[in-house]
C-alpha cells in the first residue's frame, strides 16, 4: 500500500484535496493512525516521498477533525497537473546538522553535505545520517559511551532545516512532533546525562533570549502607546488660547510716564475704542474703562442703538457728560462722547445730507483744539459699499479742513482701513478686501498729505504686529492675526504736545481694542 501512496493529507488545515486522484479513506483516531503507520515507515525512508510523509506524521499528531477523527487518503494515481502541484509546494533541499541528542533511525544512510555535517540540528528527524558522519561531530563523551555499547548500533537522525523564512515558532512545535512520532530505543535512553544536561541548558538559553526578544518588542509598541495617549491627554502649550471677552483690568497698566517733545508730561488723555454694539459691551463689564483708565475724553464708535433706546446706566455717568449722534436706520452705526469737561460747542456729523444720516462723526471743542469722533464707512463685502466709502472721504476731508484752518485737530475713531503693509498681519492675502484696497489707502494717504499726522507711527514707524481689529473667526484674537483699524491723527502742529499713543490690546469686550493719546495742553 505504500509502495503506491504518492500524496497524502489531513482534514482541516492540512488537508489537500485532489479531485482527480481516486481515493480510500480509512477513518480513525488520532492514537490509531499513529500506531498503524509507524511500523510501515520501517525500510522506507529511502523512499522520494518519505520526508514529506514522516513530516506529515508529525504534523497529524495534534490536528483533529470536527468529529475528533482523522481522514487519511492513500492515493494510487497522479497527473501531470498533480504532480507539478507538488514539485510547486515541495520544500526545497535542507543542510542537516547534527544534534546533541541520539535518535535511531529506521535506516541510516551516508550525508555528504561537506561541512554542513556539523550544522546539523534536532529540528529534523526524516532524513537518517550515518554512523561515520554522525562520529566526526559528536562530543567526546558521546563516543566514549558509544565504545563501551559496541553491540548497539547509536546513529542520529539528524533534522531537516526549516525553509528560509519559516516561523521560529512553527519550527519548535514541529520538532515536538517528530519526536513524538519517531520511535524510541533503549540506546537513546541511555545517553549520558551530562549530555541531556548540556542539551537543556542550550534550549533553555536559547528560549530564554527569544522570550527575553519577544518581551523587549512587545514593550516598544507599548511605550509608543503610552507616549501618544500622553499627547492626547495632555494640552498643547503652543496652542493658543481661545478668544476671550473677559478682561482683567487689575493686570493692566493704563499710565504713561513718556514726556512730550518739549519735555513736558502728559496732563490730559483721550480714549477711543469701537464697541461692535453698546449693549454688548456694556454686558461684558466694558464700562468698567473709565473707572481703570480714567480718559479725560472717551470716544466710543458703532454703538448700534438709537438715543431714545440708550441704556440706562450710560444715560448719566457720574463724572462725565454723554454725548450720542446714532443712525436714522436702528442697530447701525452710531458714535457716543463721554467727556469730563463739558465742552465749548458740539457738532453733529460731518455737514452732509448723505451721510450724516447713519450718524458717524460727533465733534467737541476745546479751547486749544477739536476732538473729532469718527466712524468711516466700510466698503463691503466685495467692495459693494467702495464707491460711497469713497464719497466720504473727500467730504470728511472738506469738513476737517474747516475745523484744522481755526484750531489744531485731534481725529479718533475706527477709520476702516490699513494704511501701510505692516498694519494688518496678511497684506498680501487682502489687497482685494474691503479695508486694504489700492483706493481705500490712497485715500488715506491723500487726506494725512493735507498736513495730518498718524501719530502712531510717528512715534512707532516700524513696530510691527500693533492691530487694533481681530475677526471672531478662527481664534485670530488668540493668535495676534489682527488689522489696525483705528488711529488718532493729529494736526501736524500740534505733534509736540503728543507724549504717547498706546494700544490696550489686552483690554476685551469687543473685536476691536481701545487705544489712548497722551497730550500735554
Amino acid at each position: 500500500m505504500l509502495q503506491n501512496m504518492l500524496k497524502f493529507s489531513v482534514v482541516n488545515r492540512y488537508l489537500l484535496r485532489f479531485s482527480h486522484i481516486q481515493s480510500v479513506q480509512y477513518p480513525f483516531s488520532k492514537r490509531n493512525i499513529i500506531q498503524l503507520l509507524k511500523p510501515l515507515c520501517v525500510g522506507v525512508t529511502q523512499k522520494p516521498w518519505f520526508n514529506e510523509f514522516n513530516q506529515w506524521l508529525n504534523c497529524a499528531k495534534n490536528v483533529h477533525t470536527s468529529s475528533g477523527m482523522h481522514i487519511i487518503y492513500f492515493a494510487k494515481t497522479e497527473t501531470k497537473a498533480t504532480k507539478k502541484k507538488v514539485e510547486k509546494e515541495a520544500k526545497p533541499d535542507v543542510k542537516p546538522k547534527t544534534s546533541k541528542k541520539e535518535q535511531p533511525p529506521a535506516e541510516p544512510t551516508e550525508v555528504t553535505n561537506g561541512t554542513n555535517e556539523k550544522k546539523i540540528t534536532k529540528r529534523n528527524k526524516a532524513e537518517p545520517v550515518s554512523v561515520e558522519n554522525v562520529e566526526e561531530t559528536v562530543a567526546p563523551k558521546a563516543r566514549k559511551n558509544k565504545a563501551t555499547s559496541s553491540k548497539k548500533e547509536n546513529t542520529k537522525v539528524p533534522p531537516a532545516e526549516p525553509a528560509e523564512g519559516e516561523n521560529e515558532t512553527t519550527e519548535k512545535r514541529i520538532t515536538k512532533r517528530r519526536k513524538a512520532a519517531e520511535p524510541v530505543s533503549a540506546e537513546s535512553k541511555e545517553e549520558p546525562k551530562a549530555k541531556k544536561t548540556k542539551g537543556k541548558t542550550a534550549k533553555k538559553a536559547d528560549s530564554g533570549n527569544k522570550e527575553e526578544t519577544q518581551v523587549e518588542e512587545a514593550k516598544k509598541p507599548q511605550k509608543r502607546k503610552a507616549v501618544a495617549s500622553k499627547k492626547e491627554t495632555e494640552p498643547d502649550s503652543t496652542k493658543a488660547p481661545k478668544n476671550s471677552t473677559v478682561t482683567n483690568w487689575e493686570n493692566i497698566n493704563f499710565k504713561c510716564t513718556t514726556k512730550s517733545p518739549k519735555g513736558k508730561a502728559p496732563n490730559f488723555h483721550i480714549t477711543t475704542w469701537n464697541v461692535g454694539g453698546l449693549r454688548s459691551w456694556l454686558k461684558k463689564g466694558c464700562l468698567d474703562i473709565l473707572k481703570y483708565d480714567e480718559p479725560d475724553i472717551l470716544c466710543i464708535q458703532e454703538t448700534k442703538c438709537a438715543v431714545d433706546k440708550l441704556p440706562e446706566e450710560v444715560k448719566t455717568i457720574e463724572g462725565y457728560e454723554t454725548l450720542w449722534c446714532s443712525s436714522d436706520k436702528d442697530g447701525y452705526a452710531g458714535v457716543g462722547i463721554m467727556v469730563k469737561d463739558k465742552p465749548l460747542n458740539v457738532i453733529y456729523g460731518i455737514d452732509s445730507k448723505e451721510h450724516d444720516t447713519e450718524g458717524r462723526c460727533i465733534t467737541v471743542e476745546y479751547e486749544t483744539f477739536f476732538v473729532v469722533n469718527v466712524y468711516v464707512p466700510n466698503a463691503g463685502r466685495k467692495l459693494v459699499t467702495l464707491p460711497k466709502r469713497l464719497d466720504w472721504n473727500e467730504q470728511f476731508e472738506k469738513f476737517i479742513k474747516n475745523l484744522d484752518s481755526q484750531k489744531p485737530v485731534i481725529i479718533c475713531g475706527d477709520m476702516n482701513v490699513a494704511h501701510k503693509e505692516i498694519d494688518l498681519a496678511n497684506p498680501k492675502t487682502n489687497t482685494k478686501n474691503a479695508g486694504f484696497t489700492v483706493e481705500e489707502r490712497d485715500g488715506m494717504t491723500a487726506f494725512l498729505g493735507n498736513g495730518y499726522v498718524d501719530i502712531y507711527r510717528h512715534l512707532y514707524p516700524e513696530k510691527e504686529k500693533a492691530y487694533t481689529f481681530w475677526t471672531y473667526m478662527g481664534n485670530a484674537r488668540a493668535k495676534n492675526v489682527g488689522w489696525r483699524l483705528d488711529y488718532f491723527l493729529v494736526s501736524q502742529r500740534f505733534v509736540d504736545n503728543v507724549c504717547d499713543n498706546i494700544i490696550h490690546s489686552d483690554v476685551l469686550g469687543s473685536d476691536h481694542c481701545p487705544l489712548s493719546l497722551h497730550i500735554q495742553i
